[in-house]
């Protein structure tokens, strides 16, 4: 056992940061019983939703902070977990926006006569010369197709993969050119920019609008999950593997360098829950409607 081999200041670091993930997921139910009795209906499941990825990811990291890391599939399940979650939450970055306008109608006669600027981050960003599109229902049907099919592949892709592991296909830390891991990485990537380019379009358009309700630090702190739970990871498993993080038995570099991912990850959820709570535990008035709406009160 992990916990069995700790010194003194390793089982204090592990109970503080227990501590956090247990105050994270208090905060949120907070949160989220505010939210229940004070949002409309209509947004506040999405609302809640959103500010769920940081106390589940925090905690799906202490499970795997405490468990050893010899345990494979526990490990998988937790990753399945996480990404299932973040994921959605990117397509979810893309339905708060439209609700926060009040919903795809009043978006849409707000925004009739404007055009989508598509050269933006983190596909097109310098692609000036590409055309505006008119904000239309169909194009926003497209934005909300390119976030959802994020949502559908990569549990599928997560599937495949650890259909792969129990045949021997397929080991999480080898990134060789023979190996599968790096072909679903590298699929993986390729989807989350396309999921991740519609929401930056419908934020440059709304941002403005939304402003009032705290729009910008909100969006950043979406981004902040996204970037800390995959580049940071990302870059430590790198460190791993040149040796530059090195082993500490009974723990290899690779299992040091998922540890210290967990530990990371706990405490800087633990730091945009309560940031969360600042902006969402409070009550904005609603965007006053358009005029040509304004004057059909019985519409």
């Amino acid at each position: 056992s992990l916990s069995a081999g700790l010194d003194l200041p390793g089982r204090f670091l592990f109970a503080i940061l227990t501590l956090m993930t247990l105050i994270a997921n208090l905060v949120f139910i907070e949160e989220a019983v505010y939210i229940y009795r004070k949002i409309p209906s209509s947004k506040r499941s999405i609302i809640i939703w959103v500010n769920a990825a940081a106390p589940v990811i925090a905690t799906t990291s202490c499970i795997g902070m405490w468990i050893p890391r010899s345990t494979m599939f526990t490990d998988f399940t937790a990753a399945v977990y996480i990404y299932t979650h973040t994921h959605t939450h990117i397509y979810m970055n893309l339905a708060i926006f439209v609700v926060e306008c009040g919903g795809q109608k009043l978006l849409l006669k707000r925004f009739e006569n404007g055009r989508f600027k598509i050269s933006t981050g983190p596909c097109c960003c310098c692609c000036l010369c590409l055309p505006r599109v008119p904000i239309t229902r169909r194009t926003l049907f497209w934005l909300k197709l390119g976030t959802f099919q994020f949502v559908c592949l990569r549990p599928v892709l997560m599937f495949f993969s650890i259909v792969l592991w129990t045949n021997g296909n397929y080991t999480l830390y080898n990134l060789s050119p023979k190996g599968a891991a790096l072909w679903i990485s590298c699929f993986v990537g390729v989807l989350t920019i396309i999921a991740l380019w519609p929401v930056a379009i419908m934020f440059q358009q709304v941002r403005t609008l939304l402003s009032c309700k705290k729009i910008i630090p909100k969006f950043a702190l979406y981004q902040f999950i996204l970037i800390l739970n995959h580049l940071q990871a990302a870059i430590i498993n790198i460190l791993a593997r040149q040796r530059i993080i090195s082993c500490a038995p009974p723990l290899s570099s690779s299992a040091r360098g998922a540890y210290m991912t967990q530990q990371l990850l706990i405490m800087e959820m633990f730091l945009i829950t309560l940031i969360s709570r600042v902006f969402y535990r409070r009550k904005y008035d609603d965007l006053e409607p358009p005029e040509c709406m304004a004057e059909e009160p019985g519409d």
